[in-house]
C-alpha cells in the first residue's frame, strides 16, 4: 500500500506572522493520521522559520523550486544544496508556473531533478497540460515529452537516487489550476495510470512504489472523489494550503481513503480459498 502525500504549494505567499500562525496549527491538528504524510512547500526566505517550528513534528518541508547549477555566478539562484541545509525533504521542480513564466524547457527541469537528488531530497515532478493541449487532444503526447527525460533521460546511478529518495510526480491539469476547475477523478485516474504505465516501462518495482499526487485545484468538496482513485496518491495543493482548515480536511480525506484500501485489501486475503 501506497502511503497518501499531501504537499502545502505556498506559491508567492506568506508572513512571518501568518506563517507561524498557519504552521501551529496544522502541528496540532496533523498527527496521528494513519496512511498520510504531509509536507509544506515555502518561498526560500522562509524555510529557516519552516525548521524552527516543524523540526519536532509530523510535518515534513521543502522549496518550490532550486537551480540547475551547482554554484557559481549565477545571481539570485539558490543551489540544491543550499535547500538541505534547512532540513528540507522536498523540492518542487517543473512546476506549470515556472514552465510558462520562465519558460523552463524539459532539459533545464531535469538538471533541477538531478541537482536535488544528488543533494539527497525527494524532488516532486511536475508534469501536465494546457487546455489548448487537451482540446487537441495532445494531452497523453505532452505529459509522455515531459515524462522522457525522467524514465530513459536518467542514467543507472541517478535512477538509483530516484528510488532512494521517493521521488514523487505530480499530474497538474494547467487548464485546472487557480481557475476554480478540475479534472474529474477519471480523467485524473486515466492521466495518473498512463504515468505510471510510462514509470513501469523502465522499472515495474518502482512504478508500484512511486507516488502519483495530484495538483488540479483539489479541494475538500472533492477531495475524496479523487483520493480514492487506485492511481491517485495524495495532492499538491496550491489554494487549499494557505487556509488551515481545508489543508487540514483533505490530509484526514486522504488518510480515510488509505484506511479504506487498507481494510478491502485486508478483507480480500482473509476470504478462505477452498479447493475441489
Amino acid at each position: 500500500m501506497r502511503e497518501k502525500l499531501v504537499i502545502g504549494n505556498w506559491k508567492l505567499h506568506g508572513g512571518l506572522l501568518e506563517n507561524q500562525g498557519l504552521l501551529n496549527r496544522l502541528k496540532q491538528e496533523l498527527h496521528d493520521l494513519d496512511g498520510v504524510a504531509t509536507a509544506v512547500c515555502l518561498p526560500y526566505v522562509y524555510l529557516y522559520q519552516a525548521q524552527d517550528l516543524l523540526q519536532d513534528s509530523s510535518i515534513a518541508w521543502g522549496a518550490q523550486n532550486v537551480s540547475q547549477f551547482t554554484e557559481g555566478a549565477f545571481t539570485s539562484c539558490i543551489s540544491a544544496k543550499m535547500v538541505a541545509e534547512f532540513g528540507c525533504t522536498y523540492t518542487i521542480i517543473g512546476h506549470s508556473e515556472r514552465r510558462a513564466l520562465k519558460l523552463e524547457s524539459n532539459q533545464v527541469a531535469t538538471k533541477r531533478l538531478l541537482n536535488a537528488l544528488h543533494a539527497g531530497l525527494t524532488p516532486i515532478f511536475c508534469v501536465g497540460e494546457t487546455q489548448d493541449e487537451r482540446d487537441g487532444n495532445m494531452a497523453e503526447l505532452i505529459v509522455r515529452n515531459q515524462m522522457l527525460n525522467v524514465v530513459y533521460g536518467l542514467d543507472d546511478e541517478a535512477f538509483a537516487l530516484a528510488k532512494k529518495f521517493n521521488m514523487v510526480i505530480a499530474y497538474e491539469p494547467v487548464w485546472a489550476i487557480g481557475t476554480g476547475e478540475h479534472a474529474t477523478p477519471e480523467q485524473a485516474q486515466r492521466m495518473h495510470a498512463f504515468i505510471r504505465m510510462m514509470i513501469a516501462e523502465r522499472d515495474r518495482e518502482f512504478a508500484e512504489q512511486i507516488r502519483i499526487v495530484y495538483g488540479g485545484s483539489m479541494a475538500p468538496k472533492n477531495a475524496y472523489s479523487l483520493l480514492s482513485m487506485p492511481d491517485i496518491d495524495g495532492g499538491l495543493l496550491g489554494r487549499a494550503a494557505l487556509v488551515a482548515e481545508d489543508f487540514v480536511d483533505i490530509c484526514k480525506i486522504a488518510s480515510r481513503c488509505y484506511q479504506q484500501k487498507t481494510a478491502v485489501r485486508e478483507s480480500s486475503r482473509a476470504v478462505p480459498v477452498f479447493e475441489a
